[in-house]
């Protein structure tokens, strides 16, 4: 009796421990089920056309619109760079790209300095700039700043006056009947010297 009833027992634990895993075993299926619904996709759109700038230039110029005379320089971009072309001009001279930090965030570059890869549409050229102004000044108050300086003038040659040479007058002996020759002088005057040279030799002896 006793053995039956711990049959009866451990069958009813077995049957538990059945039933306890069975719907375990249900719960992770219908966990683990991938749903049914339709997942959906991301297609990726094509890129457009680039422009690359070709490697025998340094950099180019990067313009506000299709022209170098009507339309100023905003930047530069240098060899082997590659920027979305987002256009290109009637005469097909100038590619319109995409250049973040100017107005618009489009400018120009001359199609010869790059390479496309693409076929980018043709587009408008922007309007030109409005010309700078000139600025005026006012000649009322230029007047007050200019300071007129008169003219110098230059020195003149004054030409020297007539050179004055002093004359002496001559003494006595020089003028009329009185004068004496300065040889005849110069003569008596060398002869009075050896006599007296002779007078002091001889009183020497």
């Amino acid at each position: 009796m006793r053995l039956i009833r711990l049959g009866c027992t451990a069958l009813a634990v077995s049957a538990v421990i059945y039933l306890l895993f069975k719907a375990q075993s249900v719960h992770a299926v219908i966990l683990w089920q991938i749903p049914t619904v339709s997942i959906p996709t991301v297609t990726g759109t094509p890129p457009g056309a680039i422009a690359i700038v070709t490697m025998e230039q340094d950099q180019i110029n990067v313009r506000s619109g299709p022209g170098t005379s009507d339309y100023p320089i905003v930047g530069v971009l240098i060899a082997g760079q590659e920027v979305p072309a987002l256009g290109r001009s009637i005469g097909g001279d100038w590619v319109m790209i995409a250049y973040p930090g100017v107005p618009g965030g489009v400018a120009w570059v001359y199609s010869p300095l790059v390479t496309l890869q693409g076929s980018p549409p043709l587009v408008e050229p922007p309007p030109t700039p409005t010309p700078r102004t000139t600025p005026t000044v006012d000649p009322t108050l230029a007047a007050q700043f200019i300071v007129e300086i008169p003219p110098t003038r230059l020195p003149t040659f004054t030409p020297p006056g007539p050179l004055v040479i002093p004359t002496f007058p001559s003494d006595g002996l020089a003028t009329g009947s009185n004068r004496i020759p300065m040889g005849l002088l110069i003569s008596g005057l060398g002869v009075i010297g050896l006599f007296g040279l002779l007078i002091s030799f001889l009183r020497g002896r």
